[in-house]
């Protein structure tokens, strides 16, 4: 087989880059290591920025978004009960849209135009710095495919990043000693848009899914198993976390969801190596503090299919060239603003008692401020690429 780019992994990074390169002609194939049922099995959180919402239309895959996605005007920061509104529209001209990363991914496969390969087996990248092929095993059978490029959407944990030589690669990496306990809920949300609560007990989220359907997060050390927490005590331990108008107002039910997500701050440089490229989670991982996981992934691709398009259409290799400092540029800006959110927002025994002055200083300065509340929401919304 041959191709012009191959596509390692069928998430939405993936899928998204597949997409813009059928509709300009590219050829490409997808391969992924898992079944189509169990990628569209995978619940991710999905607040889009505008820039994604922008690509998604670029795609023509934005009609359920459109008719289905919950747009927020703002969001609501509080601590220790005290409120702060951030309104978006006002600050900056721009909102978010909710829309779960599980249907954006259905969006695109259904869309889906080119050749996808599930449950390819054993995928392994060759010869990325002069002729490249990329080999896999299917029902006993081994195949290949030779391309021009190879665009690594396939993770953190996949085969792209961990082809590169140890030497090429630098990886810049910071392991919160938390995660999140997330539940999910057939009950409608507290309140229209995402509440994101600090307290002395820990970091809480109010977030959605859909007018009927709710997304609850606490702040659990990075110990704790999901087992030793039953429905009951995660919505007590919830409650406490939250002012008191909001904890009355909530509506609570049987989970349908539970488990415990770790965090991390996380970026490898470059993002070319030869032939090969990464995006997405291959790249970088941020905490899903400030939502911008899958709209930075978004960003790469983006980026990576008008290098790719510019190269097949204009026969340039400048896009391809700048392509990884043009997108580092963006993750780090994404990583400095996950990472200020996370440091606001989460309790952090460590840092003692001045510590915990310092993140109230902050709160009382954003809420003072209309300049601090206009950075919190042009990073929220979306820096430009």
């Amino acid at each position: 087989m041959r191709t012009q780019v191959a596509i390692i992994g069928a998430g939405p990074a993936g899928l998204m880059l597949g997409r813009l390169l059928d509709l300009a002609g590219v050829d490409n194939v997808i391969l992924e290591r898992k079944s189509a049922d169990y990628v569209l099995g995978r619940i991710r959180a999905g607040v889009l920025e505008q820039g994604t919402v922008d690509l998604m239309d670029r795609a023509q895959v934005s009609g359920r978004l459109h008719a289905e996605g919950l747009v927020h005007h703002g969001t609501e920061l509080s601590f220790d009960g005290d409120r702060l509104h951030i309104d978006f529209t006002d600050l900056v001209g721009r909102h978010v849209v909710v829309y779960g990363q599980t249907e954006v991914t259905r969006d695109l496969m259904e869309a889906r135009e080119g050749q996808t390969i599930y449950e390819a087996e054993d995928v392994s990248l060759h010869d990325f710095d002069g002729k490249p092929f990329v080999t896999w095993t299917k029902d006993g059978t081994t195949h290949r495919l030779d391309c021009d490029f190879i665009a690594g959407c396939d993770g953190f944990h996949g085969v792209s990043r961990a082809s590169v030589p140890e030497a090429s690669l630098a990886t810049f990496e910071r392991v919160y000693p938390f995660g999140w306990l997330g539940i999910l809920v057939d009950k409608p949300p507290v309140a229209h848009e995402l509440i994101y609560a600090h307290h002395q007990r820990g970091f809480a989220l109010c977030s959605q899914r859909s007018p009927t359907r709710s997304r609850y997060y606490v702040q659990v050390g990075a110990e704790e198993k999901v087992e030793a927490w039953s429905d009951t005590r995660f919505w007590d331990e919830l409650r406490a976390r939250l002012n008191p108008e909001t904890a009355e107002a909530l509506q609570t039910g049987p989970s349908i969801e539970k488990s415990i997500a770790p965090l991390r701050s996380f970026v490898a440089e470059p993002l070319r190596f030869g032939k090969l490229f990464l995006a997405g989670d291959a790249a970088h991982i941020v905490p899903p503090t400030g939502a911008k996981g899958l709209n930075l992934a978004m960003s790469d691709v983006a980026m990576l299919a008008d290098a790719f398009i510019e190269y097949y259409g204009e026969h340039s290799p400048v896009g391809i060239d700048f392509y990884s400092a043009q997108a580092l540029s963006r993750i780090w800006k994404a990583e400095r603003f996950s990472w200020w959110m996370t440091s606001l927002m989460h309790t952090f025994p460590e840092n003692g008692a001045f510590g915990r002055r310092i993140q109230r200083a902050e709160f009382d300065y954003l809420a003072g401020s209309r300049i601090a509340q206009q950075a919190l929401a042009e990073n929220y919304t979306g820096l430009p690429g």
